[in-house]
Formats: structure tokens, sequence, C-alpha cells
């Protein structure tokens, strides 16, 4: 479990959960365990997506993925280990007059089960070899559910440590969804644009099972324009917090022009 949850990586969707509870005038300790949570179900994710009988990959983070370092049964544990430690901190987290231990828990169930993040899976399995076939509408329904769900809910998880308003709570899901789906935009134009070592893992992975990505089925110019679009959406929905959204746009301007 310590050998992937310290491999390194972005910490992306902590780094967002802490952001966003500063937008919404919150505290980082407050934020900080429900953080701690996200980052464990993606990284159990991501142990899990590696696998052999997933997408099959041997580099993650700039390491050995856990199932070539442990082998493919330790690994299997690993993420279950990482994704029910991951209610643990949830249950264990500091609640809110507006969001209940109850509350807490079901978002990130909700989030991490068979209608979101394992729905994306399962269509992006099922997707395999039909990267000439799927529409855009299918794209984004596996992305919503594979990356965009867990996005948004770190940043959400952010908003309730800090008590949001249901007002400001919208706005932090529409920017999370959005955001989402540029980060994945983004993520299969690298994919086919820079090399393994700059990524950290296997480039050109999608393209050899014939997945479906966005510069697939848009070309690589429409899909830059599509993240360009995505992320000012993203921005749009920050306009309720004024100053305050200032560390949840640069985060999105980052991304937008990221290159790993």
């Amino acid at each position: 479990m310590r050998y992937s949850i310290f491999a390194g990586g972005k910490r992306l969707r902590p780094i967002l959960c802490l952001a966003a509870a500063e937008a919404c005038g919150g505290k980082d300790e407050d934020a900080l365990a429900l953080a701690a949570a996200v980052e464990c179900i993606h990284t159990y994710s991501l142990i899990h997506d590696d696998l052999p009988c997933m997408d099959d990959d041997d580099f993650r983070r700039g390491n050995p993925t856990s199932h070539i370092k442990y082998g493919e049964g330790i690994a299997v544990l690993t993420g279950d280990a990482l994704l029910t430690i991951a209610f643990e901190i949830v249950a264990n987290a500091k609640a809110q007059p507006r969001y209940n231990t109850a509350t807490l828990v079901r978002e990130l169930a909700d989030t991490s089960g068979s209608r979101k993040l394992i729905a994306g899976q399962v269509l992006d399995l099922e997707g395999e070899g039909k990267g000439s076939t799927l529409t855009l509408a299918q794209l984004k329904r596996i992305h919503l559910g594979k990356t965009a769900a867990l996005l948004t809910t770190s940043i959400r998880y952010g908003g309730m440590s800090a008590n949001a308003t249901a007002k400001k709570l919208e706005a932090l899901t529409v920017f999370g969804q959005s955001l989402g789906l540029a980060f994945q935009v983004i993520d299969d134009i690298l994919d086919v644009t820079q090399t393994s070592e700059q990524l950290g893992k296997s480039a050109g992975k999608d393209q050899a099972v014939d997945k479906a990505t966005y510069p697939a089925l848009m070309g690589l110019d429409r899909s830059r324009r599509e993240a360009r679009k995505l992320t000012e959406k993203a921005m749009n929905a920050l306009t309720t917090f004024g100053a305050r959204g200032q560390r949840l746009a640069e985060i999105a301007d980052y991304l937008l022009a990221r290159e790993y």
C-alpha cells in the first residue's frame, strides 16, 4: 500500500480538495482527511487499472506497477485495502452542520461504485477494439465516470469540509465535471504526443488496443480546442467565489498547459 501511495504523482485530487475548501472559506485541517481518502481511492483505481486483465501496464508514476513489483494477487489485495481504508478515513473525518458523516460516506460510495468510477472502467474495457466506432457521447460517458467523477468528489469534499452552501456546492460540481473532462482530453492528447519517460507511464497504450480517445475521434487540433472550451466552462463556474476561487482557477490553467 505504501509503495503505491507514496510513489509520487501529481496529488491533483487532494490539492483540488484543499483549494475548494479555501474557495469556500474553510480550513486545510478540516479538509485533509477527505483529501487523503480520495487519493487512496485514486491510487487503488490505478493499481487495478494497470493489472494484466485490465489495461496491462508495467509502469506507473515512473516506477514498476504494483503487480510487477509484488505480483498480481498482492496488487489486487492492495487495491482492495486502499479502497477500504478510504472509507475508514472518511468515517473518522470531521463532519459539518450541513454534511454529516453519513453524507460524506455516501458521497464517496456513489462516486466509487457501479454507477460512476466502476461504470466508466467497464465501458472503457468494452470499448477496446472499437475506437473508430464509438461516438463522442459514448466517450464522454466513459470519462464522466472513470475520470471526472472522482475529480468532482475531491472538489465537492473541499466544499463540504467548509460547510458550503448548496449554491456553492453546485458551482463546485460544475467546475469539477468540466475540469475532469478537460483533464481527460489533455491526457488523451499527451498519450499520443509525449514519451513514456515524460508521462511516467506507458505512452501510446490507447492506440495499441484501439480505444476511443478524443484525438482519435476529433483530431489533435479539435481536441485542444475542446480542452480549452471545457476549461473555460470550469472557470465560469467560479464567479460565485470571487477572489477566493483564484487557486482553483490557477489549477485549471495549469492543467490545460501541462505536459505530463
